[in-house]
């Protein structure tokens, strides 16, 4: 409970910026758990489906390997792109590449939703913080200029307040640039293994002598 009240105390003295600060700072844990939840809903891994469709196509051919991925589970993020590779295989090899290339690049954008969002508040926060802190500066200074008598303790009081903005405004960014780049990690590194999927998929399928 005291904590509790040693946190709204610190809120209350940090004044009125503390508000879009506590709006940024609740937009910026709901977008990282939506992202963390869509992420974890979504299945990225890419090798063993690679691996599946590579071995279909060179035991059983190029239906056989469509059959399976239409019967993928439809969060599996890597499903739509084996998907239309394979429905481009009588296209030659460029078409199949293309095809793969756009439909890996609308799985990479549905996934780095938000992410762009989260920046902003990375760059935006300390500078709410940072005004925050200015404004409360220009108060202590007007409160010392009108007192009678002026001590250290009157001023310290003054920036200690005048700072809190500060301090909540780059923690907020701290904790959004930290979570845009864990969840842009794990994004580039699907589209890396998804690029080499694709890569070796056409590989397979152009061995098998199956495309134009």
């Amino acid at each position: 409970m005291d904590q509790t009240m040693s946190l709204l105390e610190l809120f209350e003295l940090g004044g009125p910026f503390m508000w879009p600060l506590l709006v940024f700072s609740i937009a910026t844990v709901g977008l990282i758990l939506e992202r963390v939840v869509y992420l974890a809903l979504h299945d990225l891994r890419v090798r063993d489906i690679r691996d599946a469709v590579v071995q279909i196509i060179r035991r059983d051919g190029l239906e056989a390997a469509r059959e399976y991925c239409a019967g993928l589970k439809q969060r599996r993020g890597a499903k739509t792109v084996f998907v239309e590779l394979l429905a481009h295989t009588g296209m030659g090899e460029h078409r199949m590449e293309k095809a793969a290339e756009a439909e890996g690049n609308e799985r990479v954008r549905s996934l780095e939703n938000g992410f762009n969002l989260l920046q902003a508040i990375a760059g935006i926060a300390p500078l709410c913080g940072f005004l925050g802190t200015v404004s409360g500066m220009i108060g202590a200074f007007r409160s010392i200029a009108e007192a009678d008598q002026v001590n250290a303790q009157l001023v310290a009081h003054g920036i200690y307040e005048a700072l809190i903005t500060t301090v909540y405004g780059l923690i907020i960014a701290i904790i959004a640039l930290s979570a845009v780049n864990i969840l842009m990690h794990v994004v580039d590194s699907f589209a890396a293994h998804v690029e080499k999927a694709v890569s070796d998929t056409i590989t397979a399928v152009l061995a098998a002598g199956e495309s134009a």
